[in-house]
């Protein structure tokens, strides 16, 4: 049977990306709600250690719900995910944590607000957001030519960049004049917002092929995990992420304890580090696909790991409340401006290295893996900020990034001495 024009399935042809519509819809969409996203990072975590009190080990716990759900549900989220319409599951996903977040400026008006209730929002956020970004990276070759993958990866971080760049300075200033509960409200509608935008999508979201001989969801995991575990290259660009994930958290899970708690900075100035982090990210995406055709995405990701540690453990002596500070949030966003090429380089890596079929399971096993260790980052960083302080955890995770990259490293001395994705560094 011949299918007509409006049920067309197949992806953007190579050389249609800036003029293809659905594309542009779903990049507004994930712009929208990465735009409040923004907001949130900064606002949420004002609540607890603001309005309510919170220890740094009650702040580290409060980071860890906001990963918990990657460890809890990454592994089946992904057989379940290849058994549904993924654009389906990305808006339910959207109206899910719509619904979580406009709980706590409803909580706060009525005097009810608490951590535990912080604590089941982010938990809920983070499954919600399990089940989003599963769909939404299973989705992306479906609309987009596997040529233009790079591309559209790039387009869709250099978005997500440009509104977290405006995003936290903009939280801050909410937060002055509203309070972060009702900061918090702005993520609600943003997450509305990319609902709308994502039903006006007009591509068809195909239901996965009904198989009377599919193995039963156990088997299924376990073939996510097989692929993504026996593949050197996937295995190489899954550690990598994880260590750093796992380290990156121990501090940034005291960030603001630090900015906020120990040295009194205003909720503007603490904006203005995840601005900073924003900016050196959009301008690292603009860069990515120059420097990987330059150095080859072996030799470009190996250098953007290492390189961006050693930013970001330049940056922890500059943590102050004086001039210093400009210079630690320099040093942070160079940091997120050389870790993109990795970021970008290692996603269209993962489409393009897996079959279609398995593209669900393998990005769940890989977010189970590199997501799943953040809430143990989160309770780690917790436990010594609470021990031995807020800047003794930033230094122990920012040493423990520089480990990142020696999966990284040899994986590539491997495939330097054969074909393959990756050239020798």
């Amino acid at each position: 049977m011949t299918l007509s024009c409006s049920t067309d399935t197949t992806p953007a042809r190579p050389g249609a990306l800036p003029r293809d519509r659905d594309f542009r819809r779903l990049r507004t969409a994930d712009t929208v709600s990465q735009a409040g996203t923004a907001v949130t990072v900064l606002a949420l975590p004002l609540v607890a250690i603001g309005a309510l009190d919170a220890t740094p080990f009650q702040a580290g716990l409060l980071v860890m719900s906001e990963y918990l759900g990657f460890l809890l549900l990454g592994l089946p989220a992904g057989a379940w995910v290849d058994r549904a319409r993924r654009r389906r599951v990305m808006v339910a996903g959207d109206l899910g944590r719509a619904a979580l977040l406009a709980s706590i400026p409803v909580a706060s008006a009525l005097d009810v607000l608490s951590l535990p209730q912080l604590y089941a929002v982010a938990f809920g956020m983070s499954v919600c957001t399990v089940f989003f970004d599963v769909a939404a990276q299973s989705h992306l070759p479906q609309l987009v030519d596997e040529t233009r993958l790079v591309e559209a990866n790039v387009k869709l971080e250099a978005s997500r960049t440009l509104t977290q760049a405006a995003g936290p300075g903009a939280g801050g200033v909410l937060v002055g004049a509203l309070t972060a509960p009702l900061a918090v409200a702005v993520d609600a509608v943003s997450y509305l917002a990319s609902a709308f935008l994502l039903t006006r999508v007009r591509r068809p979201d195909p239901a996965p092929p009904v198989s009377t001989t599919r193995p039963g969801l156990r088997a299924e995991i376990a073939e996510g995990l097989r692929f993504l575990f026996g593949h050197p290259t996937l295995r190489a660009l899954t550690l990598t992420s994880a260590i750093s994930n796992l380290c990156g958290t121990i501090g940034a899970a005291m960030l603001l304890v630090l900015l906020a708690g120990d040295l009194g900075l205003s909720p503007f100035l603490c904006g203005l580090v995840f601005t900073a982090e924003a900016v050196g990210g959009f301008l690292g995406s603009l860069l990515t696909t120059r420097v990987a055709a330059r150095l080859g995405q072996g030799r470009a990701m190996c250098l953007s790991v290492l390189t961006s540690g050693v930013l970001w453990l330049l940056a922890l002596p500059f943590y102050r409340s004086d001039w210093r500070f400009a210079l630690a949030v320099a040093l942070q966003g160079l940091g997120w401006t050389a870790f993109m090429t990795f970021k970008i380089t290692s996603v269209s890596l993962r489409q393009q290295l897996c079959p279609p079929p398995l593209l669900g399971r393998m990005t769940a096993t890989f977010r189970f893996v590199v997501w799943g260790s953040m809430p143990i980052g989160a309770l780690l960083g917790g436990a010594l900020g609470e021990h031995f302080g807020a800047r003794m955890a930033l230094w122990v995770g920012a040493l423990g990034e520089l480990l990142a990259v020696v999966p990284l490293l040899l994986a590539t001395g491997r495939a330097g001495s054969r074909s393959g994705p990756l050239p020798r560094c």
